[in-house]
C-alpha cells in the first residue's frame, strides 16, 4: 500500500494540505484503497492552527521519514508584505528549527521515498539547506528567495527532480498530488479523479531529461562591450577609490535584525592592492565576502549564511566614523537592518 504523510505545523495554508490531501483520498477510493493519507506532525497528535484564521486540523500521527510513500509538505499562510512574526518567512522560520527539518533530510535519503512541496513549503526545506543545488519551484513571489537559497528556480507549475517533487501557487497543490497519484498509480486512476473534481492539470511537469531547449541569439548592434564589462570597476582616482575604501578598513562588530531573530556577524574588511576583500564570522564559521564593490561611499558585497537559515544575502552599508549602518536583503524578504561598530 502507498502511504501519504501531509505534514502540518503551526502557520501553513489550509489550501496546500488540504488539496493533496482530497485528491489522495479520492485516488484511494478510485483504486481500491490502495493507498492510505494521513495528517501528520513533527512532534506526533495534535491540533494544530493553520495560517488561515486560526482554522485549527487534527494531526492522528508523527511523520515517520523511514516510511516508504510520499511526505508532502505545505508552505505557510501569513502576511506577505511586513516582516513580524506572522508574516510568511517567520511561519516558515519557526516551522524550519523544529524537527521536521532533520525529518526531512532523513527522507531525502531514503530511495523509496518522495518528497513533495507546495507553495512555500519548497521555501521551508530550502531555508533548512535541503535544496541546495537543485531544481524546484514555489510561489512566484518567493522564487528570488528561493534562489538566494541555493537552490535552482524554475518557473514551471509542478517541477519533478525524482524523489523531489514541487509545485508553485497556492492551487498547485491539487497538480501536485494527482502528477503523484498517475507517477505511482497510473493515467487511469488520474483520470478519474480528475473527473470526479472536473479539474484538469495546467502545464508541463518540468523534468531534467530530453533535449535542453536552445538559445538563440541576434546581433541588434546594441550588445554591451563584454571586455570593458569584465575590466575591474573604478570609481574616481585610484587615491580617491583607496581614501574612500579606508573608511571601512577595521574589525567590526555587527548585528543583523532579521524578521526571524538578530545576526551577530563579525566583519573584517581590508584593501590590498587597491582592493577591497574581508570576511565574515558568525558562530565558528568564517566565509569571505562574495564582490566587495565601493559606490557612492557605500560599500556593498554578498554573502551566505546558514544560521538561523540558509540564504544569499546582498548586504548595503555605509560607514560614519566608527559606527556602521546598512541593510541585508535577500529577494522578497523585507530588508534587515544592519548597525555596527568598530572593534579596531
Amino acid at each position: 500500500m502507498l502511504t501519504v504523510q501531509i505534514v502540518l505545523f503551526d502557520g501553513f495554508d489550509l489550501l496546500d494540505a488540504i488539496a493533496p490531501y482530497e485528491v489522495f483520498c479520492a485516488a484511494a477510493m478510485n483504486a481500491d484503497n490502495a493507498l492510505s493519507v494521513e495528517f501528520v506532525t513533527a512532534e506526533g497528535p495534535r491540533a494544530v492552527t493553520s495560517g488561515t484564521n486560526g482554522v485549527k486540523i487534527e494531526a492522528s500521527g508523527r511523520l515517520n521519514p523511514e516510511r516508504a510513500g510520499i511526505i508532502v509538505v505545505p508552505g505557510a499562510a501569513g502576511d506577505v508584505e511586513e516582516d513580524g512574526p506572522d508574516s510568511v518567512p517567520a511561519i516558515l522560520a519557526r516551522a524550519m528549527n523544529t524537527e521536521l527539518t532533520g525529518m526531512v533530510r532523513q527522507a531525502l535519503g531514503q530511495k523509496d521515498i518522495v518528497v513533495a512541496t507546495v507553495c512555500g513549503g519548497s521555501l521551508l526545506l530550502a531555508m533548512g539547506g535541503l535544496l541546495e543545488g537543485r531544481p524546484a519551484v514555489t510561489h512566484h513571489l518567493g522564487m528570488n528567495v528561493l534562489e538566494a537559497t541555493g537552490a535552482i528556480p524554475v518557473s514551471a507549475r509542478v517541477v519533478d527532480d525524482g524523489n523531489l517533487v514541487s509545485g508553485g501557487g497556492v492551487t498547485s497543490g491539487l497538480d501536485v498530488a494527482l502528477y503523484l497519484v498517475e507517477r505511482e498509480l497510473g493515467p487511469r486512476i488520474a483520470h478519474a479523479v480528475e473527473q470526479l473534481f472536473e479539474f484538469e492539470r495546467r502545464g508541463t511537469v518540468w523534468r531534467e531529461t530530453g533535449m535542453a531547449p536552445g538559445r538563440r541569439k541576434t546581433w541588434t548592434g546594441d550588445e554591451p562591450n563584454i571586455a570593458a564589462d569584465k575590466a575591474p570597476m573604478t570609481y574616481g582616482t585610484p587615491d580617491n577609490r583607496l581614501t574612500e575604501a579606508s573608511v571601512f578598513e577595521g574589525d567590526w562588530d555587527t548585528t543583523i535584525a532579521t524578521p526571524v531573530g538578530k545576526l551577530q556577524v563579525k566583519l573584517s574588511i581590508s584593501t590590498r592592492n587597491g582592493v577591497i576583500q574581508g570576511k565574515a564570522t558568525q558562530g565558528n564559521e568564517t566565509v569571505a565576502l562574495l564582490n566587495p564593490v565601493l559606490l557612492d561611499n557605500k560599500l556593498t558585497w554578498s554573502l551566505q549564511i546558514t544560521k538561523p537559515m540558509r540564504l544569499n544575502l546582498k548586504f548595503e552599508v555605509a560607514a560614519d566614523g566608527d559606527h556602521m549602518t546598512g541593510i541585508a536583503k535577500a529577494g522578497m524578504l523585507p530588508a534587515s537592518k544592519l548597525t555596527g561598530h568598530r572593534v579596531s
